[in-house]
């Protein structure tokens, strides 16, 4: 049984060394350990950084593809490289690696195609910089929401491990991040999902994924609602028309108080405008269903 420690890293020279040496290379079940870097274009030395550090392959890519491409990209390489359980884990040192033995005892059991390593949030949320903090929060709730994901799973976490089959079967379609999107592309491909509750470091260094809660609100919904779309249409249509329905049926109301209250003068504004949100919210719903019975 081989295992692969992928590690996807830009510019992390400062505690990618510490993080490689704290891989421990020998696990009950386990007859190889190997760490694999997938270097993002990083400037610095984290590629020698890599070697020194004992690092059994280190892959380059000659510009930053960003943090998405890196991660399939890294999944793919272990995968060629013979693994049978690959364990992703970030170069910040912001997991503990001694703890990997834990994180893969379920694929081990066969108990699980993925094993996440699930942080206690609260616990660390007083160390996190405020955007990292509501960041999280935005992205787990609705990641959460939408899917169906159990509220135990850390769905922002990077420290997971996935059998040789669930790495090669999930997509990554987003260039921001890919934590959310596997997850909602193991769901539709029925693979098994188990969470392991684990202790994470804090991180002193700013965010490069959160650099601002708009950004992080413009790129994350973006990914998140493409997956989503992909995998549950009838849920984000249902979502989205209910929305429609709701603002339709304030207006609506709005109308027909004035109507009561006022002798039914005037307000027509406001069942036009509702009107249009009634008929909108429910083609957006006739859509999911059609998008869900054609299995888009």
């Amino acid at each position: 049984m081989k295992l692969i420690v992928t590690i996807p890293c830009l510019n992390e020279e400062e505690n990618l060394g510490d993080v490689i040496r704290e891989v421990p290379r020998t696990i009950p079940g386990i007859d190889q350990v190997e760490v694999l870097i997938m270097n993002d274009g990083s400037t610095d030395r984290t590629v020698e950084v890599a070697k020194e550090a004992g690092a059994d392959y280190v892959f380059s890519h000659p510009t930053n593809l960003g943090l998405a491409k890196t991660f399939r990209d890294a999944l793919d390489r272990a995968i060629e490289l013979g693994a049978d359980i690959i364990v992703n884990t970030d170069g910040d040192n912001h997991y503990d690696q001694s703890r990997i033995g834990e994180l893969i005892a379920p694929i081990l059991a066969g108990e699980a195609d993925i094993a996440i390593g699930s942080r206690k949030i609260e616990e660390l949320e007083g160390d996190m910089p405020f955007v990292n903090r509501w960041g999280n929060r935005i992205g787990s709730y609705i990641t959460r929401t939408l899917s169906g994901l159990p509220k135990t799973i850390d769905v922002s976490t990077g420290f997971r491990a996935y059998t040789r089959d669930a790495a090669a079967r999930i997509n990554v379609f987003s260039g921001h991040t890919y934590t959310h999107a596997t997850l909602i592309s193991a769901l539709d491909q029925k693979l098994t999902l188990k969470d392991v509750p684990i202790k994470a470091r804090k991180v002193n260094r700013p965010s490069r994924l959160i650099p601002s809660i708009p950004d992080f609100i413009m790129k994350s919904g973006t990914v998140i609602l493409r997956n989503l779309t992909i995998y549950k249409p009838l849920r984000v249509f249902v979502f989205m028309g209910l929305i429609f329905f709701l603002i339709g049926g304030a207006g609506l109301g709005r109308f027909l108080y004035f109507f009561f209250t006022d002798g039914g003068d005037g307000h027509i504004q406001s069942v036009v405008i509702s009107a249009v949100l009634l008929v909108i919210g429910f083609q957006t719903i006739l859509m999911g269903l059609i998008a869900s019975a054609i299995g888009w």
